[in-house]
């Protein structure tokens, strides 16, 4: 472009937007593989940057979060307006809990956003409450339209989720990739008024050890600096 060849900062912005995205692609793989704790200085190595470039970019983790799960938080959003937008409210449970749970079982970094707090991330603070107002309102219409128990709360379901959505990383074994569908539907079915059958097989004695295996300890926050 003309204007890029009479501005001598253009190839300087140009490196910026490039260095941005690629700390941005890196983050997503990083954050996938080794959760949102993951040490900061592997982010820049793989995006082939140095530490410094990505705090220019992005001051605190927090940051980087934001912008590297944006995507995926409104891709929540909107299977809750779909939700939301479901005559059977049912129906609009069902498949928003699948939806959120596939995320949550296609992506670490997600999952470990999703059911955790974390402080700063905007995007993240949109979606809870986002989260929230559609249970609340999916609840409020099941109870009314005779298909949710009449005594189940908004923090019930939410505190049952974030429980469940915990454990399904390690029920994504390469054995047992969908296990997570049936711990969900015997979730939902609590809320009914009458239960209904359960997908998928059960969890053999062995796979259930290896699921708990999974689960581990949970990592405890990296000391660091500058936002780390």
């Amino acid at each position: 472009m003309t204007v890029d060849a009479d501005d001598p900062t253009a190839p300087r912005r140009r490196d910026a937007r490039r260095n941005r995205r690629l700390l941005v692609e890196a983050g997503h793989e990083v954050f996938t593989e080794q959760g949102l704790q993951a040490p900061l200085d592997v982010i820049a190595r793989r995006a082939g940057v140095g530490n410094a470039t990505l705090y220019r970019h992005f001051p605190t983790r927090a940051a980087l979060v934001d912008t590297v799960f944006r995507d995926q938080l409104a891709g929540t959003t909107e299977a809750g307006e779909r939700a939301r937008a479901a005559t059977d409210a049912w129906t609009g449970l069902n498949d928003y809990l699948r939806a959120v749970f596939s995320t949550l079982a296609a992506d670490r970094g997600t999952n470990d956003l999703m059911t955790t707090h974390t402080e700063g991330t905007g995007a993240l603070d949109a979606v809870h409450t986002h989260n929230r107002e559609t249970m609340r309102l999916l609840l409020e219409r099941g109870r009314t339209q005779g298909t949710i128990r009449a005594d189940v709360t908004t923090e019930d379901v939410l505190f049952a989720l974030a429980a469940l959505g915990r454990a399904v990383p390690a029920l994504t074994t390469a054995t047992t990739p969908d296990a997570w569908h049936r711990p969900l539907a015997l979730l939902l079915d609590s809320l009914r008024p009458a239960p209904a059958p359960l997908p998928e097989p059960p969890l053999t004695p062995a796979q259930l050890g290896d699921t708990l295996a999974q689960l581990g300890p949970h990592r405890a926050p990296e000391r660091s600096v500058k936002g780390q």
